[in-house]
C-alpha cells in the first residue's frame, strides 16, 4: 500500500573535531554553523538531566504538533518543515550567544513544527496500522535507550564519529531520492535498516557528548537527541508498516 510521502529527515550534528563548542548543524545537507566558546564543563548527571529534560518536553511539543496538524493536507507539511529549519538554525545561533531563554523557545517551537511536518505520516499509520505505530514507539525506546546508555558509559571521546555518521547520512539521502524513481520494495526496506544504522551512531555519539559538554550545549544536544529519536521511530513505524 502507498503511503502519503513522510517529511524529508532532520539531523544535527556537531563537527568531527572538538573545537571550541563548535556545533554546525546538518539538516537535509543544508548546514548552518554556530560558533562559541566552550564553557566550564557541567557535571555529567547533572547536564544529563537537564538534556533529557529538555527532550522530553521537546517531544511532548512535537506530539502536540501531530495532533494540531491531523487535517492538514498539500504543502502543509513542507512549510512547516522549513519553519522548522529556521528554528533550529536559530536555536543554535541563540545558544552560541548565550541566550538561552530565546534558544528555548525556539526549541520548543521546533518541536511543534516539526511534528506537524510529519502528521500526515504518523496519522495515516495511526488511522490504518495502528499496531505499527505502537511497534515503532517500543522498538524506538528500546533503540535509544539501549544505544543512548552504551555511548554515555564509554568514556572515550567518540566525536570522530560524527565524520562518519555524516557521510554515510548524505549517502542515504542520495539513496533516498534514487528510490523515488526505482520502486523495489526490498531496496526500501534495506534504506530503512541503513538508516538506522546510520541514526544508531549519531545516538551512541550524542550521548557520549554529554559526558564532557559544557552547560551552553545542553539545548543544540538536546534537539541532537531530539532528532535521533524522531528519526529512528520514523524508520521503525516504515519497517512495521511494511511488514504488516
Amino acid at each position: 500500500m502507498r503511503v502519503p510521502r513522510p517529511a524529508a529527515r532532520l539531523r544535527p550534528s556537531p563537527t568531527s573535531g572538538d573545537q571550541a563548542g563548535a556545533r554546525p548543524t546538518y539538516l537535509c545537507g543544508v548546514t548552518a554553523t554556530g560558533y562559541a566558546e566552550r564553557p566550564r564543563v557541567a557535571g555529567a548527571p547533572a547536564l544529563f538531566g537537564r538534556v533529557m529534560g529538555l527532550v522530553a518536553l521537546t517531544v511532548g511539543f512535537a506530539t502536540l504538533g501531530v495532533w494540531v496538524a491531523r487535517g492538514w493536507g498539500g504543502a502543509g507539511w513542507f512549510i512547516a518543515w522549513l519553519l522548522a529549519l529556521g528554528c533550529l538554525i536559530g536555536l543554535n545561533v541563540a545558544s552560541a550567544r548565550g541566550n538561552s531563554g530565546l534558544a528555548l523557545v525556539l526549541l520548543f517551537g521546533f518541536g511543534l513544527l516539526i511534528g506537524a511536518s510529519v502528521a500526515t505520516t504518523v496519522n495515516y499509520y495511526a488511522a490504518t496500522d495502528p499496531t505499527a505505530v505502537r511497534q515503532a514507539f517500543g522498538a524506538t525506546a528500546l533503540f535509544v535507550g539501549a544505544l543512548g546508555s552504551a555511548g554515555f558509559a564509554i568514556r572515550r571521546d567518540l566525536s570522530f564519529l560524527y565524520r562518519i555518521a555524516f557521510w554515510l547520512l548524505l549517502g542515504l539521502l542520495l539513496a533516498g531520492i534514487a528510490l523515488i524513481f526505482v520502486r523495489i520494495p526490498a531496496a526500501y526496506t534495506a534504506w530503512s535498516v541503513i538508516g538506522l544504522g546510520v541514526f544508531g551512531i549519531y545516538t551512541v555519539a550524542d550521548f557520549n557528548r554529554l559526558r564532557r559538554a559544557g552547560t551552553q550545549e545542553a539545548i543544540p544536544l538536546a534537539a541532537g537527541i531530539f532528532l535521533d529519536i524522531l528519526n529512528v521511530f520514523l524508520l521503525f513505524l516504515r519497517l512495521f508498516g511494511r511488514s504488516s
